[in-house]
Formats: structure tokens, sequence, C-alpha cells
């Protein structure tokens, strides 16, 4: 389906081609006047710029030669040459059919070309629960996972499990020290324990206890360190006690995702690379790309020349490359952080061969990623181009720093979810909605409204920006809120059962009020929206598009009454304009990830 504004694109770019000028200059963007137009063309002033020629006039010749087109009510030459088109109601009307009729996409485009891609996001870790600090990167991953499947390409999203780096010699030293585990720490094949000597509880307090015992003990810190080595050349019994430690963790990591609405296609960990490590390893030693740096090994990435300044312990500033070395193998023997990221890519080529791999990940972590993705593309893993780091700003408390419980903790995302839907279970009693539904539906419209706040308060701000933590104002019924939007789309559907009561269909579109062609162009308006989200990885744009859509819904329901409307040529035209408007707003919240409940 196209898209008033691509069309009306195509037939400038067709006018200034007569013009003997170069269409790619026709460019067509929504009108910054739309009391005077609804789109505008600014190109005759480049245009003009590079045939030496007066802009106006140059306008003028094209604006004449779209007069005729029956798609446009006017076309008129403003300024030094702006071309102003505002469209016809027939036209508006027809479009508007045409998105009402697209149960599917809502009047969206699908991409020409359908890709096989990855995203990579979440990256929750064995023994650490979920905090805010995964908020952003599953909300946004989840989106953009939504996003790309939208529009046709073949998605895997992946949860990439963090269970195979030092964190796990540190669990296992913390738990031989605790006692209990004793059977897994013998040397042997065993048989071992099929019960796990562990809960989540348990990791969750010998976790940290654990991380900042090895900041002081240096003994704990080389055991963890060599007890991390033995696990990943496969020691039967921390290999056994390490499935325990992660199936733990995966179990509790499960039910906080689905309490926030977010799945993987791939629950892969770290650990699902270490049968390509020694692959891997040999492939690099033969191609002359690792090498001995200080008693580790590594593979340089910066190419000839690249250099910035760094300074020492001494504080000394001297020339580096940049970026530097990607660390494949520790002095320790150990595989590295940065070694499983790239096993994961050749992991990830073998079994699926994506064209795209997208990685959703705390914008701090870029120069990790370009050492990685550097690394992947000089072995062959990679196409230029194919991998992408996505990186995104941090929630913050009202300091201004990224956001922490009053005590001066990580808040944790359960209980975040938790205050959330206390929070909206209080907003609704107080607008009375929900008050005569069962106890059991009201909970369940408490949590949508939990989660649409805790999703679009992240979703409406660009994905690279940083954004202030506000509950309060988050839960708002009024505003540019999720909660505001889930209300006008209960109300449409309210709406809807209503004219079903009465007998009112649906029926042919047709335009006549200012508002309903506001409507109808703001309908129109989701595929470049969802088109520019996709292009430009923002599902920000997704988010201001449904909030601009429930807007003007709310003053097109002010100005024009549907039930009662003068004749039923009317009432069945703007109920298929309100339609379209819940079908619509509900698959731009689906794309954020956003459930949308029945009724308030």
């Amino acid at each position: 389906m196209t898209d008033l504004r691509t069309v009306l694109g195509e037939a400038v770019g067709a006018a200034f081609a007569a013009e003997g000028v170069d269409p790619a200059l026709a460019r067509v963007t929504a009108s910054d006047r739309p009391d005077l137009a609804d789109f505008q063309s600014n190109g005759a002033l480049a245009a003009a710029k590079a045939l030496k020629a007066n802009p106006r006039e140059l306008a003028g010749r094209v604006a004449e030669r779209l007069k005729a087109d029956e798609r446009l009510a006017s076309v008129e030459v403003a300024g030094p040459g702006f071309i102003n088109l505002k469209v016809a109601d027939a036209a508006l009307a027809a479009r508007a059919t045409e998105v009402a009729a697209d149960a599917a996409h809502a009047g969206a485009s699908l991409v020409a070309s359908p890709r096989k891609v990855v995203i990579d996001y979440a990256g929750p870790n064995v023994a650490k629960p979920m905090h805010v600090g995964h908020l952003r990167s599953s909300i946004i991953g989840e989106s953009l996972k939504r996003l790309f499947r939208f529009r046709g390409d073949t998605v895997w999203g992946d949860a990439h499990f963090g269970d195979w780096g030092f964190q796990m010699g540190l669990l296992i030293g913390a738990v031989a020290d605790e006692g209990g585990a004793d059977a897994f720490l013998a040397d042997g094949d065993g048989p071992f324990p099929t019960e796990s000597p562990v809960t989540l509880e348990d990791l969750e307090r010998l976790y940290p206890a654990a991380a900042a015992r090895a900041k002081e003990d240096p003994d704990f810190r080389d055991r963890a360190r060599k007890a991390t080595a033995e696990l990943q050349a496969g020691r039967p019994g921390y290999r056994a006690l390490w499935r325990h430690m992660h199936d733990v963790s995966m179990s509790g990591l499960q039910r906080e995702f689905a309490a926030l609405g977010v799945t993987f296609d791939l629950w892969n960990g770290e650990s699902d690379a270490d049968p390509l490590m020694p692959e891997m390893i040999a492939h690099l030693e033969e191609t002359g790309l690792l090498v001995e740096d200080d008693g580790a090994r590594v593979v340089h990435v910066a190419r000839p020349g690249e250099t910035r300044k760094r300074k020492l312990a001494d504080g000394s500033v001297v020339e580096a490359p940049s970026p530097p070395p990607l660390l494949v193998i520790s002095s320790e023997g150990s595989a590295m952080y940065g070694t499983t990221d790239l096993a994961t890519i050749l992991d990830r080529r073998k079994a699926i061969d994506p064209d795209l791999i997208l990685y959703v990940v705390d914008e701090r972590q870029a120069e990790h990623f370009e050492q990685v993705f550097r690394a992947a593309c000089l072995a062959g893993y990679a196409d230029e181009g194919s991998l992408e780091h996505l990186g995104f700003g941090t929630m913050n408390g009202p300091d201004g720093k990224p956001f922490k419980t009053r005590a001066g903790g990580v808040l944790k995302l359960h209980d975040l979810i938790t205050m959330a839907t206390d929070k909206a279970r209080e907003r609704l009693r107080e607008a009375k909605l929900g008050a005569d539904l069962p106890e059991a539906e009201f909970d369940d419209i408490a949590r949508k409204v939990a989660v649409a706040a805790l999703k679009f308060a992240d979703l409406s701000n660009s994905r690279t920006t940083s954004y202030v933590f506000d509950l309060d104002r988050f839960m708002s019924f009024e505003g540019k809120t999720g909660p505001y939007l889930l209300y006008q789309a209960v109300r449409i559907k309210s709406l809807l059962r209503k004219a079903a009561d009465q007998g009112v269909a649906a029926g042919p579109v047709a335009i006549g009020e200012p508002a309903e062609r506001d409507l109808a162009l703001t309908l129109d308006a989701f595929s470049q929206a969802v088109a520019e989200a996709y292009d430009k990885r923002m599902p920000h744009l997704i988010s201001e598009h449904a909030y601009r859509l429930a807007q003007s819904f709310s003053k097109f329901y002010a100005a024009c009454p549907v039930l009662v409307a003068p004749d039923e040529a009317t009432r069945s035209s703007r109920l298929t304009l309100s339609r379209a408007v819940l079908d619509q707003l509900e698959r731009a919240l689906d794309l954020l990830g956003i459930d949308t409940p029945e009724q308030m």
C-alpha cells in the first residue's frame, strides 16, 4: 500500500523531470503550515540554484503541470518557490478507505526486499536479577523485533544469556566456600546430583558478595579465574554445577520477561558459542589475526595510522591504537567477553546466516562492539555494514543520574513492575475506571496500564537520549502517556460496541469536515512513521504517531458526532474512520509491545 506523501512525491518528481530537473530533488514532506496545505515540496529552490534559474518561476511551471492531477484540490507557490499541495477530499476518502480495509498492516507498507535479521537484546545474566538497567534494552529490542517483523523481515530475537564469563568462576568459588556442593567440586566424571544445590535466592545473595570479595581478596580472585578456565575447559563437576545455576536463573528470568511482555525466539547464551571456540581460535591463528600481547592473545582491529590519545596510570599521555586490540584469550587462558561475542557471530552465521544483526546494548559499550565488529569482518564472519550497535541512553532519577532506589541501590525489575502496577490500581480508582469489574479483570487492566506506562515512557523518547523516571507523570491518563493512549483505544471500543447495539454499520468514507480531513491525513501518515522508525531504528517515531493519532481522533470525536450524525451515510463514514483509528492505534501500540484492554 502506498501513502499519499509517496504518491505525491512521484507526481512532483515527474513534473520536475518534465522541466529537465533531477526528480530526486522533488522531495515531498508534510506541510509546515497545515492551515495552508497538506504537503509541500521545497525542491525548486535547490533545483533552480543548480540550473541558475529563478526558483519561483521554476516552481510555478511545476505547479502548472500538477494542477491537472485529480488527487490535488489545489497547488500553490509560496515565498521564494515553495510548492504547497492540498489533497482533494475524494483522494483522502479513498486513502482512508484503503487504510480501513487493511486489517493486517493498517495502511503501512512492507519492505521491498525482506531480510533475515537477528536482534540481540536484554542480555540477562546468571545469578543477577533483572533490574532497571535491563529495562531499556528489553523494551527497545522487543519493539524493534516487532517492527522489523511487521515490515516483512524474518526476525529472531535473542536474549543472549550471560552464562560463561568470570561471574561463573566467582559463583563456583562462593558455592565452594559456603559448602553444600562438595559433590560437584570433586574431580572425576560423576555422576552428579540431579537436584540443584542452590536456589535463585542463593545466587542473588552469593554473586554480589563474591564480586565484592574478588576486589579485596587476590587469592579468591585467582581461584575464581582458575575455576572459570576449568569450567570452560570442560571440568565435569563444574559443568554440572554450572548447568544447575544456569537453569535456576533462566526460570526466574523467563517469569520477569513474561511480566513485561517481552519474548524471545532464542535463549542462546554465551556458552552456546563455546563448541565453536577451538575452530575459531584455530582459524584466527591460521589467518595471522591472533597474536601474543603481554601473555594474552589479541586481534588488532585498528586501521593503519588510526590512533587516539590515552592517559596512563602515571598521568602521562601516549598515542595508542584506536580502537584497542580485542582481547580473545586472557593470560590465565580464559575466553573473554569479546571472544564469546565473536564466536556468537560465527555461530549465528552457521545457524541462520542473517543479513543483519542488531545489538541493542547500552551506549557505553560502543567501543567494545566496534572491536568485535571489526574483528568479525577481518575474520570473514560478517560483511561490512551487517552488524549494528544500537546504543541507548540511561533511565535517570531526578538527580539526572542512573535511577537508584531511595536507599541508593539498583531497583529490581520485579519491584519496579510491582510499584507501577500498584500505582496503576490507584490511578484507575481515582479516575473511577473499572470499579464495576471483577477483581481479576481489574487487576489485569492495572497490569496492562502499568506496562503501557513504563514502555511508552521509554519509547516516547529517542533511543539515543536519556530520560528522567517519573512514575506519577508516566501513569497519568492525560497527556503524552501510555495510559492516555489505552484510554483512547478503550473509548473507541466502547463507541463501536454502542454502534453495533444500535445497528449502525460501517460504510464508505466521505470527507467534508476539517476534523475528518485531519484524521484521514493522520491515518495516512502511519506508513511513513513505520518506514522511518524502521530505517532509523527509532521506535519513538511510532510513539509520536500513536499520540498524534489519539489527539486527532479526540478532536474528530468532539467535532464530528458519530452515532448522532445527521444522516446514515455520515454515521457509516465516521464509524469506518473510527474503526480504522482503533485498528491503527492498536497496531502501533502492539509495535511498542503494549497490549490494549477491552474496557476500563
